[in-house]
């Protein structure tokens, strides 16, 4: 991979704004069929869970067929696969998607920026621009 420019190793700054953009989107298609009250907590912990099933189906979806999510394109990123198929699957895509939600495997990168869960996913995850 190269050290910089496309195809180089997305950085993680711009991995947690992909993210969250994701969220974002997720919660605002939730909130299409749930409206969540912020005065009612169990109202709001159910739109959570939804809005965090929402966030996965999206994920897997996206990621496993197109290489990245909407969040990732909005910032110039995708996933590849290191043995050089086209497409990172459902299988892979969620298993990243759950690893990505425990937070830890998520964070935590080795020297050439890779995470645990692309090592776990024999991914990795680099600029588009």
């Amino acid at each position: 991979m190269p050290e910089s420019g496309v195809g180089s190793a997305a950085s993680g700054g711009a991995r947690l704004l992909g993210l969250i953009v994701d969220l974002v989107v997720a919660a605002l298609v939730t909130a299409i069929f749930l409206h969540p009250s912020l005065q009612d907590p169990v109202a709001m912990q159910n739109f959570n869970l939804w809005s965090g099933g929402v966030w996965a189906v999206i994920s897997v979806i996206s990621a496993g067929f197109f290489g990245f999510t909407p969040g990732m394109g909005v910032v110039g990123i995708r996933v590849a696969r290191l043995d050089g198929a086209a497409l990172v699957g459902p299988p892979r895509a969620l298993v990243r998607a759950v690893l990505t939600f425990v937070i830890i495997p998520a964070a935590v990168r080795n020297a050439d920026g890779r995470s645990w869960l692309d090592r776990l996913t024999g991914t990795v995850v680099i600029r588009m621009r």
